[in-house]
């Protein structure tokens, strides 16, 4: 007889929200030190001494604790590994151009991604403490109180958050166009500068959806993870479930979630997979 036992996450959640003080005092103690610095990777896309060395603790740590298991990280460990093992896939800070002018939000972005779907979440928003987190089958939370996502269901009351392009600008028209649009239609459009953060906010009902292109996994992971156990529902461009790796993101309720693909789908035909 095949077992029903319900896999839990909860040891692997605990291990990595218990690294959060120490790696809080590492970003800080960097940020207000006089050799931090702040590098260009590419126009735009920033890396500062902060975020190597968070990156470095987390990787260092997790080997440690889960010495089985595959890093994937944005700043040193960035190259793709096959899916069919236990990843951990994580941004040491989301929001670094953020972070390095002082504004919040700035995030720790850590997921678990365990062979075939993500199964751990945890985003740590560093400014205000902000712990969001899920592990699958289990709810969302946010410093311990549960997060639902937004009722609202009409666009003209409903926040849309979403990312500015930032390295790459062949597609800025269309863009305009498509805020152009939301502006007339929904109750406003939010950029906070980190899409960990943002789905975070969509999970917890703040905004009622969210929308972005041009990111990479650990962008979206943790953060994706939290919007689906919150209630709130993933798609790519194309209606599809590429979410993760696809480049192109929507977040939301059900109806905002529609709302947002219906009109992205209208300024960019045939684009969606481009």
């Amino acid at each position: 007889m095949k077992s029903t036992t319900k896999k839990n996450y909860k040891k692997e959640l605990n291990a990595v929200k218990a690294l959060l003080p120490e790696l809080e005092e590492i970003i800080n103690k960097l940020r207000a030190d006089s050799e931090f610095r702040v590098e260009e990777k590419a126009k735009n896309d920033l890396v500062t001494t902060a975020d190597l060395a968070s990156e470095a603790y987390l990787v260092d740590q997790i080997k440690e604790l889960f010495p089985n298991d595959v890093i994937w990280a944005e700043e040193n460990y960035s190259k793709l590994e096959e899916l069919n093992q236990r990843i951990w896939i994580i941004d040491p800070i989301d929001g670094t151009t953020n972070f390095s002018h002082g504004f919040a939000p700035y995030c720790i972005s850590i997921a678990l991604w365990d062979r075939i779907e993500l199964v751990v979440g945890l985003v740590y928003e560093l400014a205000h403490k902000q712990c969001f987190y899920a592990t699958k089958g289990e709810g969302a939370y946010l410093n311990g109180s549960p997060l639902q996502v937004s009722s609202r269901s009409k666009p003209d009351e409903s926040l849309i958050a979403t990312g500015f392009p930032y390295t790459e600008f062949s597609q800025v028209d269309p863009f305009l166009a498509l805020l152009k649009l939301l502006f007339r239609e929904t109750n406003g459009v939010r950029r906070a500068g980190s899409a960990s953060y943002d789905l975070c906010a969509v999970a917890a009902g703040w905004v009622e959806g969210f929308f972005v292109q041009g990111l990479n996994a650990w962008d979206v992971a943790a953060g994706g993870l939290i919007v689906k156990e919150a209630g709130g529902e993933l798609c790519d461009w194309d209606g599809g479930d590429k979410w993760l790796m696809g480049n192109q993101i929507i977040a939301g309720n059900n109806p905002i979630k529609k709302y947002l693909l219906k009109r992205i789908q209208g300024i960019y035909p045939g684009l969606a997979s481009a």
